[in-house]
């Protein structure tokens, strides 16, 4: 079954204060770590990298030399019309869709979300929540917490069959916490998978920070 691996790197970058994906890491642009760790998995036929309006040309470049087929394509000013976008333009029988904002996802966790996708139709990879979860409002908590038994944080890439994911993403016009809440909507089934706390989203100057750390502690070993 091909597959089809579409990186979205059109997000506004609102809370970041920058366009992130252009930003070097340990001396390579943001964006290329996922590229090369979906070359490195072997599993997909194709890239399709969703660049900003304006910046596709920028993003073009730093593929271009590239020995893969590599397509740049234009994203929307939600996340939904940018996967929406990255779909359409694919090929594949399957899609992975990524958040090139995630750096560090490896090829295992790519091999195994594609792995359960074409078994179950569409999955994601995902964390149990570790943490104490309350509301809080005009800046003070109230008394109740939330169960934590079940809940997950989500991470990408989300794996589907294209043929579940493009009308999904056609028929539903708003805009989606995350590509596979277009399935939940239908009240199509999504997998879950072990994800990796390895996969950070780089959201705040300071995580970019951890991912420099992260890197180096793998390129360097325990002496870093």
């Amino acid at each position: 079954m091909r597959a089809s691996g579409v990186i979205l790197a059109a997000g506004r970058a609102e809370r970041f204060g920058q366009d992130k994906v252009f930003l070097e890491l340990r001396g390579m642009p943001v964006l290329l770590y996922s590229v090369r760790a979906f070359l490195a998995a072997g599993v997909v036929d194709e890239l399709i990298v969703v660049a900003r309006p304006g910046l596709e040309f920028r993003a073009l470049a730093l593929l271009q030399s590239l020995d893969f087929p590599v397509r740049v394509v234009t994203g929307g000013k939600r996340r939904r019309d940018s996967a929406l976008a990255g779909v359409e333009a694919a090929q594949g029988e399957c899609v992975l869709i990524h958040d090139a904002a995630r750096p560090l996802v490896s090829p295992e966790l790519i091999r195994r979300v594609l792995a359960a996708a074409q078994e179950h139709g569409a999955a994601v990879p995902v964390l149990p929540v570790a943490d104490t979860l309350r509301y809080a409002e005009n800046g003070f908590l109230k008394p109740e917490a939330l169960p934590r038994a079940g809940l997950v944080a989500m991470q990408t890439p989300q794996g589907f069959r294209r043929d579940l994911l493009l009308p999904a993403l056609r028929e539903c016009d708003a805009d989606l916490p995350d590509d596979a809440a277009a399935l939940l909507l239908r009240g199509i089934p999504v997998a879950a998978v072990p994800g990796d706390p390895r996969n950070l989203k780089l959201t705040y100057p300071e995580d970019f920070h951890l991912a420099d750390a992260l890197l180096r502690l793998a390129q360097e070993g325990p002496r870093a």
